[in-house]
This record gives C-alpha cells, sequence and structure tokens, in this order.
C-alpha cells in the first residue's frame, strides 16, 4: 500500500531533531519542542473585557531540523469536541543577521505577523508588527522543562509605550 500525500507532506515537514549545522542554535526554540496546554487570556480592546480559553501548543521541528514551528489548536466555539487549528508559527534562524526570523500564521482570524527573536534574560524576545502594522512584542519567560509564560503586547505609538493584549500559561503535556 502506498503512503498518502497526507503522510509524504508530514514525513517531509517534520523532522527527528535539530540540523547538525546550527544544532547549538536551535536550543532556543528547540527547547519548546513538544505538546503543551495553554490558558489563555485575551483582551478584546474595544470592550476591554478579557476572555478565558485553553489551546493545546505543539512545536516541532521542521524543514530539515533548520526550523521549529508550531501548531496552535482548540475546541471549537460551536462543537467542542471537534479540535480547530487556529495558526502556526514558523521560525528559522537566520545566520546573517544572527537572529531568528519568525512569521505567525493565523489563517482563521486573517492575522499574520513578521518578527525578530533572540534570547532574552530568562526567555525569548520577539519584535515585529502585527496586520494592521502596529509594533508587537510577543514574549516567552520563565522557560523551563515543564512550563513558560507567554506575553503579547502592542504599541499604538510606535513603540514608546506597550500594553498587554494576551497572556498564556502553558504547561508541557508530552515531549
Amino acid at each position: 500500500m502506498s503512503e498518502s500525500s497526507n503522510e509524504t507532506f508530514a514525513r517531509a515537514l517534520i523532522a527527528s531533531g535539530p540540523a547538525l549545522v546550527r544544532a547549538q542554535r536551535m536550543h532556543l526554540f528547540g527547547q519548546l519542542v513538544g505538546t503543551w496546554k495553554a490558558e489563555c487570556r485575551l483582551l478584546d480592546e474595544e470592550s476591554g473585557a478579557w476572555s478565558e480559553f485553553s489551546y493545546d501548543w505543539t512545536f516541532a521541528y521542521t524543514i530539515g531540523g533548520r526550523a521549529v514551528q508550531d501548531v496552535l489548536v482548540a475546541p471549537s466555539a460551536s462543537d467542542p469536541a471537534v479540535l480547530e487549528t487556529k495558526g502556526s508559527t514558523v521560525r528559522v534562524y537566520d545566520p546573517v543577521i544572527g537572529a531568528w526570523r519568525v512569521n505567525w500564521f493565523g489563517a482563521v482570524a486573517n492575522d499574520f505577523c513578521t518578527l525578530v527573536a533572540t534570547g532574552h534574560r530568562d526567555g525569548i524576545r520577539q519584535d515585529g508588527t502585527q496586520t494592521d502594522g502596529r509594533p508587537i512584542r510577543w514574549n516567552f519567560s520563565g522557560i523551563s522543562e515543564n512550563s513558560f509564560m507567554w506575553d503579547g503586547w502592542v504599541s499604538d505609538d510606535e513603540g514608546k509605550t506597550w500594553w498587554l493584549e494576551q497572556h498564556m500559561d502553558a504547561v508541557r503535556v508530552s515531549e
């Protein structure tokens, strides 16, 4: 029996580990490889109200071990038994700039972001722009073997001041 195109695609996309040429650099995001349960709080800008929900957040080495990609999955609002993919982020280390190029594809909400990431204190700092052109800063912090926090900050004044739009607490489910 031949392999399906989905199986062929998954086998071609997912890597068993980091590429040897950049194994040490790959650790920055590679330490997140696995599946996490993320409790999320999201601010509605118009109402000022916070909503809370959970995601399954899975990270894997992809593209021959030269990238770390994630997929955010949550229960469907119409049927909690059905899981919906909310989006995916692809992170590739760029030796020319000495940092990571990061692209979020939130196809469900038509939200696309481009960032550059570096190690920062006890985590990872990612700076870029969101779909509407406003500056964003996405920080992973408190990263341990079993947990991390993620904060999404937005600026309305070109980075002079920042406000918290989203916060996630993640706990490892599996490696």
